[in-house]
């Protein structure tokens, strides 16, 4: 018995990868007799529908991203972000009379927080203040524009200075204090924002399920409710829901956007620097603490474009933020650093929930089972994603 376990112990470094092929290979016999009982037609309607509702998942892992890039923090509060905007752009699209000291205030405060990123000394500035004015009276007769003919105007920008300012208020006040404390103290604190953000979109909206009805409009652009094809392939049509055809291409759209911005720009540039060393930035002259604002302004920006999309595909609900612990696996499949691996990260999963979805009907493999275990295989060969950076520490 001594004797065996001393082989296994020698030989663990050959055993181990042999370990994992067999279970991989034990899943495929059990997974393939599954897949060949499906008709094609299902395979490949279950294979669409993941790569569209990927797409969402694509794009909140990008904000994920984005603060643990810039900050090294694991966002928990992302989900409930998603909410507060989706929310926020119901509010403003929805109704046409917006309290002009609201509209007022919002806009201030946001300018406020935007041009004093490096602290409060900044506004000294006469600069800066003609700068505030400047964003403050746009806000505001943007927001106060009345009629439903610019319902769509007053509500982008009511969630975009909405988006902007949820980013600014947590950076400010919540996480810049605790920068030089130790990193699980910036988890926590994510996790109580999302639980106050929780506590706000409840007293406020409520828990009832809000349709945001912002696809409504789509037969009127040409694009019809369901596009179905295939009719000729396969024994039934395959049908595409049209807004959440609709909904992935402006999530492509948004991280297309936001690549750009972080490739080649100067702001974008600056954001690579600090994330990959903030003293090394800060000693060349980066303002790192407004580079750090900058980041977390965007995540929350996406966050609200995600929580627009899903809540325009689907509704407002409070299983809203669910879709950021969905995205987490997205997130780490492509690598914690990794924009790209967002992206991949996110289709790949929203086809494997689809497609357990498919293999299991009836029960939760799909949301609750399936992503995580190919998360699991992922990380156990490569820990750091699949693009990851592997960092060698040195002593």
């Amino acid at each position: 018995m001594a004797a065996l376990a001393e082989s296994l112990s020698k030989n663990r470094k050959q055993l181990v990868p042999l370990v994992y092929i067999a279970a991989a290979l034990l899943l495929l016999l059990w997974l393939v007799p599954l897949v060949g009982d499906q008709r094609p037609y299902r395979l490949v309607q279950s294979t669409i529908t993941g790569l569209l509702v990927g797409g969402i998942y694509a794009l909140i892992a990008l904000g994920i991203v984005i603060i643990n890039k810039a900050s090294g923090v694991f966002n928990f509060a992302h989900g409930w972000m998603m909410l507060l905007g989706g929310l926020l752009f119901y509010s403003f699209f929805s109704t046409s009379n917006v309290n002009p000291i609201a509209a007022v205030g919002l806009s201030l405060i946001m300018g406020v927080l935007v041009f004093s990123t490096n602290g409060w000394r900044d506004l000294r500035s006469a600069r800066t203040l003609a700068q505030i004015v400047a964003v403050t009276v746009v806000g505001a007769v943007l927001l106060l524009l009345p009629g439903t003919d610019w319902q769509w105007v007053r509500a982008l920008t009511g969630a975009v200075i909405g988006g902007v300012l949820v980013g600014m208020v947590v950076e400010r006040f919540n996480i810049r204090p605790l920068i030089g404390q130790p990193l699980f103290a910036m988890v926590l604190m994510t996790l109580a924002i999302s639980e106050l953000l929780h506590g706000i979109t409840q007293m406020i909206w409520g828990s009832v399920e809000i349709p945001l009805q912002v696809f409504q409009g789509l037969p009127n652009l040409g694009i019809p409710a369901q596009i179905r094809f295939g009719e000729d392939l396969f024994e039934r049509a395959i049908n595409i829901r049209g807004d959440l055809l609709v909904a992935f291409i402006l999530a492509l759209a948004a991280f297309a956007l936001f690549v750009a911005f972080f490739q080649f720009t100067s702001v974008g540039l600056s954001m690579r620097a600090t994330a990959e060393n903030q003293k090394l930035a800060q000693s060349v002259g980066l303002r790192v603490r407004t580079i750090l604002a900058i980041a977390w302004a965007i995540a929350a920006l996406l966050a609200t474009v995600a929580g627009v999309l899903q809540g325009g595909a689907t509704s407002l609900s409070l299983n809203m933020p669910l879709l950021a612990l969905r995205a987490f696996p997205a997130v780490l499949l492509g690598g914690l650093e990794s924009v790209g691996g967002a992206l991949v990260g996110g289709l790949l999963i929203g086809l494997v929930q689809e497609l357990a979805n498919l293999l299991f009907p009836g029960t939760q493999a799909g949301t609750e089972l399936a992503p995580y275990l190919v998360l699991m295989v992922v990380l156990v060969i490569r820990p750091d994603g699949l693009f990851g950076q592997k960092r060698i520490e040195r002593i």
